[in-house]
């Protein structure tokens, strides 16, 4: 059970950028510890409605009146210093705090804090590993990246001293937690507004790693060399998988798919033959997630049985080529893909199903990474038969990198295959309206307001 004895000077806490995921679920973890929290946010979202409903009350705008009754303010990264709230919290000696840095201190309250990192597949790979601890009645405490539908949400608060939780690796948040064991799922070119480089990526990785107590795991896939190489910066006991690599800990073999691109393989274990595992999710991208999933899952202790029916069960979190519904006979699917790395695995993923054509509506996430990896973006969208590209999702940038959704377009036809480019999500849908076919697929991709188009053609 947790100990938030650390916590114990914080009565009121104010949250500005509540509505973020991350934020939210530390929101309703506090609530439910008994503390006062109160919180800020730019629109009214679904997930402020949420927090409104558990009695967290939630302005829309500066609320300066809560405040200034607090004890403490927690800000997200996106925050600018010059934010009234913060200006204001200055001005009266209130101590702030940023996420990671308060999320670091919850950290403390747990004994056995198990940290999911790496450019892709955390929220998923969280979610698996969340699901077979709670299969094996293990009681653990949880924050995912998404709503997961097994929790009802993207916290869960139980009576052990497990924390599951997703550390993402932006800002190098993921160095203010104090893990016991760690997941590192890869190593990729992301984030390179804050990073620069992929050295300091790689850096930031080897300083995380190096967090880890003697007595703790840490679980590496053996396919990506950068990740592989931790291991030699950790003192913790390492356990390595793969779909490539004979040498790893845990090797899937045998792998297939069956027609809605679900694979069943065969697991081994130092060579062994461990269990027979059929997943519910698509893509081969997730044959390695799950390989992660039984390596930490099998260092706590949990059985196989509970560990193969977890995953069986495990359908997916939000935004993750989540089934949508239908619109003009043709099935639609969400996705949360933002990364040329994961569009390639989206990609591969619907391979795997039996469908007509596809349809690829994406919008951009940031102007420096669509600066950045605008090549790599080109050439992971011509996987798809249709391209579509809407505007740029701005999140916390202004666009001074000189860059457009029209020069992604330009790219991608440059390489051959049409891309268009549709600013107004109603224009999108007339034109999928007057083209799309029975048996097609549609794809929304991108972390941003891309998931409401999904929601608006059904």
């Amino acid at each position: 059970m947790a100990n938030i004895d650390i916590l114990k000077n914080y009565k009121h806490i104010h949250m500005i950028g509540i509505g973020g995921v991350s934020m939210s679920g530390i929101a309703e973890m506090l609530k439910t510890w008994g503390f006062v929290v109160t919180g800020t946010d730019v629109s009214l979202t679904p997930i402020i409605r949420r927090l409104q409903r558990t009695g967290i009350y939630v302005r829309i705008g500066p609320d300066f009146e809560n405040l200034e009754k607090s004890d403490v303010v927690v800000y997200t990264a996106a925050i600018k210093p010059n934010d009234p709230e913060i200006v204001r919290a200055k001005e009266l000696n209130i101590p702030t705090i940023e996420r990671a840095d308060f999320l670091g201190k919850i950290t403390t309250c747990f004994q056995d804090t198990i940290g999911i990192s790496g450019t892709h597949g955390k929220t998923t790979t969280t979610s698996m590993i969340s699901c077979c601890f709670l299969r094996a009645n293990m009681d653990p405490n949880i924050q995912v990246g998404a709503i997961l539908k097994e929790i009802n949400g993207n916290y869960r608060i139980g009576k052990s001293e497990y924390f599951i939780l997703e550390a993402c690796e932006y800002v190098e948040s993921f160095l203010k937690f104090r893990p016991k064991s760690e997941v590192i799922l890869n190593i990729d070119n992301d984030h390179l507004d804050y990073f620069k480089t992929f050295e300091n990526i790689k850096n930031a990785f080897i300083r995380y790693v190096a967090l880890l107590p003697k007595n703790g795991f840490l679980v590496l896939n053996a396919d990506d060399e950068n990740c592989l190489d931790l291991r030699n910066h950790s003192d913790a006991t390492a356990v390595t998988y793969s779909i490539k690599n004979p040498y790893a800990n845990f090797i899937a073999k045998n792998i297939s798919f069956d027609r809605n691109g679900f694979a069943t393989f065969d697991v081994y274990f130092n060579n062994n033959f461990y269990s027979t595992i059929k997943l519910s999710v698509a893509g081969i991208h997730n044959v390695s997630n799950a390989l992660a999933c039984i390596a930490i899952c099998h260092s706590y202790g949990i059985s196989k049985m509970y560990i193969k029916d977890a995953l069986l069960e495990f359908t997916g979190a939000n935004r993750r080529l989540e089934y949508k519904g239908t619109f003009n006979n043709a099935s639609i699917f969400d996705d949360y893909a933002h990364h040329p790395t994961e569009i390639i695995a989206t990609a591969n993923a619907i391979k795997n199903k039996q469908f007509n054509q596809s349809w690829c509506i994406f919008q951009p996430h940031t102007y420096s990474r669509t600066k950045n990896l605008l090549d790599d973006f080109a050439k992971a969208l011509i996987n798809f038969d249709n391209i579509i590209v809407t505007d740029i999702y701005a999140a916390r940038e202004d666009n001074t990198y000189n860059i457009s959704s029209q020069d992604l377009v330009d790219k991608i036809n440059a390489y051959g295959k049409k891309a268009i480019f549709i600013s107004d999500f109603n224009n999108i849908a007339n034109y999928l309206k007057n083209h799309v076919h029975g048996d097609d697929i549609i794809i929304t991709l991108g972390a941003g307001t891309i998931t409401n188009l999904s929601k608006y053609l059904i």
